[in-house]
């Protein structure tokens, strides 16, 4: 299959955010991110050049601090892993904890995932998608940053294989409820469960989940399939 073109958002999904890196993540940053840094270019991705020919790959999308991302990667080193992120001080956290771990089977780039996947992922090339919690933009001035949208799910829908899982959570109610309007309109996807269902097992609680969950938040996990 070829690409299919997408028009870009109108406004950015996200705030870079300031943060300082220590010696550590500098060092890991300096030394080991030629081993797990995405090529660069704008030309599609050869997915089977990266991790292997029939390898399955997902992508992440604002992974934070990178430790659900390394552990899912760990449990299950036969599926390649594109984690992308706007923040390099998170870009850090993931290759030191990736160096720690022996994790071999992740990609990472310091950049925006949704543009990544407008711009360089194949049509029908995905096995999954991961977005966990990603900003609520809780004002309603600006909703219209929040990275689910209509079109966001037109999108992974078409760059995901049939049978294909793109898998949201957030703690954000007011988003919650968005996310399973969106997800249940979107044609192309099957909605598992009909709606939120509770954390699947193979998900790691995150650092901002915890945090969220001793506040008395709720958290949504939606699993929406590619239809075949």
């Amino acid at each position: 299959m070829t690409e299919t073109p997408t028009p870009a958002p109108a406004v950015p999904t996200y705030k870079l955010r300031r943060g300082r890196m220590g010696a550590v993540r500098r060092e890991a940053m300096a030394t080991h991110l030629h081993r797990f840094e995405l090529p660069a270019g704008s030309e599609p991705i050869d997915l089977a050049g990266l991790f292997g020919a029939g390898t399955p790959v997902v992508l992440e999308i604002g992974f934070g601090s990178g430790d659900s991302t390394t552990s899912m990667a760990a449990a299950d080193p036969g599926t390649g892993v594109l984690a992308a992120d706007v923040h390099t001080p998170g870009v850090a956290r993931l290759v030191v904890a990736l160096v720690a771990a022996e994790v071999e089977n992740v990609r990472v780039l310091n950049g925006d995932g949704e543009q990544l996947l407008r711009e360089r992922i194949p049509s029908g090339s995905l096995a999954g998608v991961r977005v966990f919690f990603p900003d609520p933009w809780p004002k309603a001035r600006h909703h219209k940053r929040r990275l689910v949208t209509p079109r966001f799910a037109a999108l992974v829908a078409d760059r995901l294989a049939p049978g294909g899982l793109l898998h949201c959570a957030t703690d954000w109610e007011p988003y919650a409820e968005q996310m399973g309007e969106v997800l249940a309109a979107e044609p192309a996807f099957e909605l598992e469960g009909g709606g939120a269902v509770g954390r699947p097992q193979w998900r790691p609680v995150t650092r901002y989940e915890a945090r969220g969950l001793e506040k008395g938040h709720r958290v949504a996990d939606f699993l929406a399939r590619r239809r075949g």
